[in-house]
């Protein structure tokens, strides 16, 4: 009974002692944080450096700038030639003796004069082209693989060699083999005939023959260039093994030189077809290409429409084959 009063009496508060009450909880997780302070607040990334300095003013973009740079040279080329190409265009589709747009056309492809010169100067341009790989690869070999005293004279002479105008060459070829010329001068002085026999220049083999010694240097040039690049140890190896000059020729040197052959065929079959320097300082009457067409059309028979509608053939037939020749340039890393 007594047991059960002393458990019912509550403890005066001056009894209780001084006990300190029981320390508050800490949560769970943070026990260890202490009295340390937060971390500080972050800066943006890429913002710790630029403190209170004003952003930099607004860039132009690299797309406008370089359009910026390319209009004045798209400008001069768009007044000096494709206004005059237009031109060209405008006159061949509205001729000023009237008519209708493709009758000067009609007209044109007609005529047995344009078809004739047409097929001349496809034939006299591959023919040129034919003459000059076959002539240009033979000289480059011996030029790169055959040693002799002024091998790189002959190769500095081909770079200034590409410099010279057509007609200079067409006319050392007068100086030689023209009616007048030194041989057919020196065959009259030893037989004492009227004339020589030399008059091919005058003929379709004679512009032949100049745009094939004029046009040669082209295709030597990147010959050249890709025959420094050619590793001689394959040429050293393939002898060593027996090979023969010939079959060293075909099976090694050929393959590497294939793709500076069409690049530089292909630039020689398209600037044989606007040959007009040649054709004209010949003489050659006969032999009427395109480009002497024109001239004929326009300056002799004051005909401007006909004059342009050959123009104009001759200038897409030039850029098909010019975009052919970026192809294969491209292709052969020129």
């Amino acid at each position: 009974m007594a047991e059960a009063t002393r458990r019912a009496v509550p403890v005066p508060a001056e009894h209780r002692g001084s006990a300190p009450d029981p320390a508050p909880q800490t949560p769970a997780g943070l026990k260890d944080r202490g009295s340390a302070p937060g971390p500080a607040p972050q800066t943006p990334a890429g913002l710790e450096e630029r403190g209170s300095a004003p952003d930099p003013a607004p860039r132009t973009p690299a797309g406008l700038k370089s359009a910026l740079w390319a209009l004045p040279p798209v400008v001069v080329l768009g007044l000096v030639f494709l206004y005059p190409l237009a031109l060209v265009v405008q006159q061949s589709l509205s001729p000023e003796n009237g008519g209708g747009a493709f009758d000067a056309y009609a007209s044109v492809f007609a005529s047995q004069s344009f078809r004739e010169a047409l097929g001349t100067t496809v034939w006299l341009a591959v023919g040129a082209t034919a003459g000059c790989l076959v002539l240009g690869f033979v000289l480059a070999l011996i030029i790169a693989f055959v040693p002799f005293p002024g091998a790189r004279a002959v190769a500095k002479f081909i770079d200034v060699f590409l410099s010279f105008p057509s007609f200079l060459i067409t006319l050392a070829l007068l100086f030689v083999y023209g009616t007048v010329g030194m041989a057919n001068g020196l065959v009259t002085d030893l037989t004492g005939a009227a004339e020589g026999p030399f008059h091919f220049l005058a003929t379709p083999w004679g512009v032949l023959l100049a745009e094939i010694t004029y046009f040669t240097p082209f295709v030597m040039r990147p010959l050249l260039a890709a025959f420094s690049q050619l590793d001689t140890a394959q040429l050293e190896v393939a002898a060593g093994l027996g090979a023969r000059p010939a079959r060293i020729v075909r099976q090694v040197i050929l393959p590497e030189a294939l793709p500076a052959l069409a690049a530089g065929g292909s630039l020689v079959l398209v600037m044989c077809l606007n040959e007009f320097g040649i054709v004209l300082f010949t003489g050659a009457k006969d032999v009427t290409t395109l480009p002497m067409l024109i001239y004929g059309k326009a300056i002799l028979e004051s005909d401007y429409a006909a004059a342009c509608v050959v123009a104009v053939v001759n200038i897409a037939i030039s850029v098909g084959l010019f975009g052919l020749y970026r192809v294969v340039g491209k292709r052969a890393g020129a």
